[in-house]
C-alpha cells in the first residue's frame, strides 16, 4: 500500500494451501521469530490489493510448515481466499532484533563504506539465500553487487548512523 497514513508491513508468512476441512491453512514462515504464531496473535492478511485483518484460533507444526487457523473462518471454503497471499506484522510490531542481527527492512538506505571510510553505495536490500544472508548494495546507476553479510567481509554496522563498514575482497563488487 502507498498510503502514508498506512504503517508499513512485514511479511511473516505465505499462505499456500487450505489443510483439511476445519479452515486451516498450509504457511510457509518467513520470519526468524516463528513463536509470534500463537493464538490470539493479530496479523494482516495481504493479496495483491486487498488486505484484512486477522486473528489466530490455533497454530501447529506441519513439517516445515504451520498449519494455522483464523477467528472467524471454520471451513475450507472461507480459507481458499487466503491461499496465495501474505500474512503481516506492522513494521512496528517487528520483534526487537537481537545483538548483531539485522532485519533487511532496517538496513535498507544504510550508507555502504568501505574501510577507509569511501563511499561505495547504499544497501537497498538483505536477504536470506541457501548460501547466507546477502547484502544488496547498489553501486550506481544501474549497478549493484550482492555481498555476504558475515565477518569479516561485514566489518560494523551502526544502526544510529545508519552505516555499514565493507571490507569486500578484491573484484567483489566487480562481478
Amino acid at each position: 500500500m502507498s498510503d502514508p497514513e498506512t504503517p508499513p508491513l512485514l511479511v511473516v508468512g505465505l499462505v499456500r494451501r487450505p489443510h483439511g476441512l476445519a479452515g486451516e491453512v498450509s504457511v510457509d514462515v518467513v520470519t526468524d521469530f516463528p513463536g509470534r504464531f500463537v493464538p490470539g496473535a493479530r496479523l494482516v492478511w495481504r493479496g495483491g490489493a486487498a488486505e484484512r485483518a486477522v486473528t489466530l484460533r490455533s497454530a501447529r507444526p506441519h513439517g516445515t510448515r504451520l498449519l494455522l487457523a483464523f477467528e472467524g473462518f471454520d471451513s475450507v471454503d472461507a480459507v481458499r481466499p487466503f491461499c496465495g497471499g501474505e500474512l503481516c506484522v506492522a513494521e512496528a510490531d517487528a520483534h526487537p532484533a537481537p545483538e548483531g542481527f539485522y532485519y533487511g527492512h532496517e538496513v535498507k538506505g544504510y550508507a555502504c563504506d568501505d574501510v577507509a571510510g569511501k563511499r561505495l553505495g547504499t544497501a537497498s536490500g538483505l536477504e536470506i539465500t541457501p548460501a547466507g544472508p546477502m547484502l544488496t548494495v547498489e553501486l550506481g546507476p544501474g549497478r549493484e553487487a550482492l555481498v555476504p553479510f558475515t565477518h569479516p567481509i561485514v566489518v560494523s554496522v551502526d544502526r544510529a548512523a545508519r552505516r555499514i563498514v565493507l571490507d569486500p575482497p578484491e573484484g567483489l563488487l566487480d562481478l
